[in-house]
């Protein structure tokens, strides 16, 4: 969805000695489309990602000063700013590298260390031991919560049972047991049995959802006027918190009854698109990772706490 992203953002974009901060840099990807095409805008990319972010920083390099990347969690976003951005993308979820990167361990296709952590310079959890040291009912609250998964309960209890024989170190292993547990007739109408688990494991080793509830508070606040914030979502629980945030920033503060709307119970944002946009069949036939992305997008329309 390059295009319709670059579309987007494009009116902030286009002034003189514009910022744009690209909260999830992976690998460059967006950030080069828009030094291309916006040849007086500068970027700032962060990534949690230090292997990533190298190579972003390489694929770069011939904007010279224009671009700046920055090793950093997105939730630290506040830190990393020196003011506020004209426009701003958060494409979240695992990039295609980490995926593509077996020994990181993100896939279930192929036997891998359990590892999962997207910035591996961390001495954070990885996602053995997520497996190797939760409670059944905390391993069961994350595949329900995280993963959606209709079986969280028996993935639970039978990982609970398989670690007192050996502890988990290896995807294959998980992968096998997935299979057996999880029903045939669910497994031919929901896909790979691993989906879920996996999705839920790398959610809670890298902390995303309750990182992005904070980060996109942030990202609206340091928005200038008419900048534009745009957040490309890959599963439910990301982009409904995206859309509740969203919502909240466009509403008006207005007391219920109030007869006339005064100027600072305007909303501070609106809404850049009708509802979630999505890719069209064109780009699922090149790219079916894009299959249940959604793209949501604000624009801010007066400063922060202003009466006018």
């Amino acid at each position: 969805m390059l295009a319709e992203i670059l579309d987007v953002l494009a009116p902030a974009l286009e002034r003189p000695g514009a910022l744009y901060v690209d909260g999830t840099l992976g690998m460059g990807g967006h950030a080069e489309a828009v030094l291309e095409r916006f040849p007086e805008a500068s970027v700032v990319g962060i990534d949690r990602d230090a292997q990533a972010l190298e190579l972003a920083g390489e694929r770069l390099a011939r904007f010279g000063e224009r671009f700046r990347g920055v090793h950093a969690v997105n939730t630290e976003l506040a830190d990393v700013l020196d003011g506020p951005a004209d426009a701003m993308l958060f494409d979240l979820g695992v990039s295609s590298f980490q995926l593509d990167e077996l020994e990181r361990g993100f896939s279930y296709r192929a036997d891998a260390p359990l590892d999962m952590r997207m910035d591996q310079s961390s001495a954070g959890q990885t996602a053995a031991d997520v497996l190797n040291t939760y409670s059944q009912d905390g391993l069961e609250r994350i595949l329900r919560v995280y993963g959606e998964e209709r079986y969280a309960r028996k993935i639970a209890h039978a990982v609970v049972k398989e670690r007192e024989k050996q502890a988990w170190t290896t995807s294959a292993r998980l992968v096998e047991m997935l299979r057996s547990v999880i029903p045939s007739a669910s497994q031919r109408q929901s896909g790979h049995p691993a989906k879920r688990t996996f999705q839920a494991l790398r959610i809670e080793v890298n902390d995303e959802l309750r990182g992005w509830e904070n980060t996109v508070d942030t990202a609206l606040d340091t928005l200038a006027v008419d900048g534009r914030l745009a957040v490309l979502s890959f599963h439910s629980l990301e982009d409904r918190i995206t859309k509740q945030a969203f919502a909240r920033a466009c509403r008006s503060t207005a007391p219920a009854g109030l007869p006339v709307e005064l100027p600072e119970h305007l909303p501070e944002f609106e809404l850049l698109l009708r509802g979630a946009s999505t890719p069209s069949a064109t780009e699922l036939e090149h790219n079916s990772r894009s299959a249940s992305v959604k793209l949501r997008a604000v624009r801010r329309t007066r400063p922060k706490g202003s009466q006018s």
